[in-house]
């Protein structure tokens, strides 16, 4: 997830960039909202391991 949030992040700076602003600006959104998901997630399974007790 957060491998494809670096995509869009990319692909909004080279569009940005290049004056492509509708593009930019998609990108930048779908960027930040698959960010927030990648952190909810990260969360939820760090909490849901120390609740079962795994390592690190």
């Amino acid at each position: 997830m957060l491998k494809w949030t670096l995509i869009f992040f990319v692909l909004a700076l080279i569009a940005g960039l290049l004056g492509f602003s509708g593009v930019a600006g998609a990108a930048s959104t779908v960027a930040q909202v698959l960010f927030v998901i990648f952190l909810v997630l990260l969360v939820i399974s760090a909490i849901s391991r120390a609740v079962r007790g795994g390592t690190p």
